[in-house]
């Protein structure tokens, strides 16, 4: 009797295991209770939304919060909540809210400043962790950028230790980590440095100290950031222990593709701050490669590999950390000059209001052009515009503005004059996991991607959702470009006078110059001509 019940035990814990197995994306979720950090970011914001739409049997979003001077953490919480990106989830469920529980934490702080009762809470019931918490900036301070990239992902690893009935631990890293390699395969590489020797080391050093140290210990690393990512990678190996780990490598992350809408977007960063100051016709040049692959990962599509690969951790907990490298270049690549002409045309199709001058950037790779464009094009015309608010009584700025682009340009540069190659294994291995309707819903299939369609929504996005214009305001935005070309085309003219005034007509070598170069224009016209009738 005893035999039989056993052996009906061990049919019954089978079964429940292939029906873990066999579940479905959204139906693993279900129950779940998830800790995200970095959620008031643009990625953390979009996992939190496509959780709660797509999977809306999850139990609760724990997510990390940073206290604002003037704004409680409620409040943060409540205007993210108010945003357009949750206008989908709240027609489906208007309570929403009640399932994302604040935790006030602060990641530069020892233990991550999260409370006593609330690490009882998380340790208790954590199922799953997202630490999408980073700092962005490629010219963020070395200490700093160790403190929030490694040394807070280390904190977060002690926590997740703790956590009882953990299942999964998902880390968020970035493609650009292993920059110093041309070819980048999905495994965790030896970091340039020990980290932990680094962070003792830095700990009594000055900041004047470890800022004349920084280049010689990021070595070929362009910034920072790629540097203190790529050991936070080594720190999840270390620290991993009995954890079942995953780590996710986007590259450039853009707006979104399709979901919760096309061109989701919400700030400056990266390509969206250069979209929009070439479509105010701010930026005229850019020094970048035309033929370069511009490795731009949709946000929707970083957040459905992330969200899968959380349930394919949790349900088959590989033996080994598991790396997404989660990039376009290698399988639908797109390059920066068809990005430049496409922005380009949907700018002046639907442009931007209040345009400074009509769009029209161009790419260039050579360094002496680029800084003849930037004299010619940025700075003079920003020279005369300051002079004339100054005249007006306003404070000048236009200066500003493009010492602040040349500075962002310049960061950026480094990733849009070379290619990297991307080993893409473990994403193709994990979409045929999936099954049809769990491939539709949490979609990451690049091949499917439509570039010219995809940057125009881009484009679209950054005019809607960040600079927050009307679209039904395009046709007087139309009416300003126009303005725009009249004032170009008065000026020009005035131009060529000034400039036949003052040196064409007052010298005769000018004048036979001038001439010579008319009458060869007249001659080849006459002769397009004649060809244009003998052929008809």
């Amino acid at each position: 009797m005893n035999l039989v019940h056993c052996n009906s035990s061990v049919q019954e814990e089978r079964r429940s295991s292939l029906a873990v197995i066999m579940a479905s994306i959204s139906e693993w979720y279900a129950g779940k209770n998830v800790l995200i950090t970095g959620a008031t970011g643009f990625m953390g914001k979009v996992l939190m939304e496509k959780l709660l739409r797509s999977c809306p049997d999850v139990k609760a979003l724990y997510i990390l919060v940073r206290p604002k001077a003037g704004q409680s953490m409620s409040e943060r919480v409540q205007d993210m909540m108010m945003c357009k990106l949750f206008d989908r989830v709240r027609e489906d469920n208007p309570d929403f809210h009640q399932k994302i529980i604040p935790i006030s934490s602060e990641l530069t702080q020892p233990g991550l400043a999260i409370s006593p009762e609330d690490v009882q809470t998380l340790t208790s019931c954590i199922n799953i962790v997202f630490h999408c918490a980073a700092t962005i900036r490629f010219d963020e301070p070395l200490k700093h950028a160790l403190q929030l990239n490694v040394i807070a992902t280390q904190q977060l690893l002690s926590l997740a230790q703790q956590m009882q009935h953990l299942q999964a631990f998902i880390h968020i890293s970035t493609a650009y980590a292993n920059c110093n390699r041309r070819h980048i395969d999905e495994v965790i590489y030896p970091p340039p440095v020990e980290p932990k020797k680094l962070i003792d080391s830095l700990e009594w050093m000055d900041d004047s100290i470890i800022c004349d140290i920084t280049p010689r210990l990021i070595g070929d690393r362009p910034n920072t950031y790629t540097y203190t990512k790529a050991l936070a990678e080594c720190v999840v190996q270390q620290e991993s222990g009995k954890l079942n780990i995953a780590i996710i490598r986007p590259s450039i992350v853009g707006a979104s593709w399709q979901e919760p809408f096309p061109g989701w977007i919400d700030n400056f960063n990266g390509p969206s701050g250069i979209f929009i100051a070439a479509g105010k016709g701010i930026l005229r040049t850019m020094r970048a490669s035309n033929d370069a692959v511009a490795d731009l990962i949709p946000v929707d599509v970083v957040i459905n590999l992330t969200l899968a690969a959380g349930w394919y951790t949790a349900v088959h907990r590989p033996k080994t950390a598991l790396v997404y490298n989660c990039t376009t270049g290698g399988i639908n690549p797109f390059h920066w000059g068809e990005i430049e002409h496409h922005v380009m045309s949907t700018f002046k199709r639907n442009p931007l209001e209040q345009a400074f001058r009509r769009p029209n950037a161009n790419i260039t790779s050579n360094y002496l052009i680029n800084q003849y464009w930037i004299l010619v094009s940025h700075k003079f015309p920003a020279l005369i515009y300051d002079l004339f608010l100054r005249l007006s009584g306003q404070k000048p700025q236009m200066m500003r503005i493009f010492n602040r682009l040349h500075k962002a340009i310049g960061l950026l540069a480094y990733f849009s004059s070379q290619d990297w190659e991307w080993n893409s294994d473990n994403m193709n291995m994990l979409m045929s996991q999936l099954s049809a309707d769990d491939r539709r819903t949490f979609n990451f299939d690049v091949r499917q991607l439509n570039w010219p369609e995809y940057i125009e929504n881009y484009c679209i996005g950054t005019k809607k959702y960040v600079l927050n214009e009307d679209m039904s305001d395009i046709p007087a935005a139309r009416q300003h470009l126009r303005k725009l070309r009249n004032i170009r085309y008065t000026f020009n003219t005035v131009l060529l006078v000034f400039i036949w005034r003052v040196f064409i007509a007052r010298s005769q070598m000018a004048r036979n110059i001038w001439y010579f170069v008319v009458s060869l224009c007249f001659k080849f016209l006459s002769y397009f001509r004649a060809s244009s009738t003998l052929t008809q």
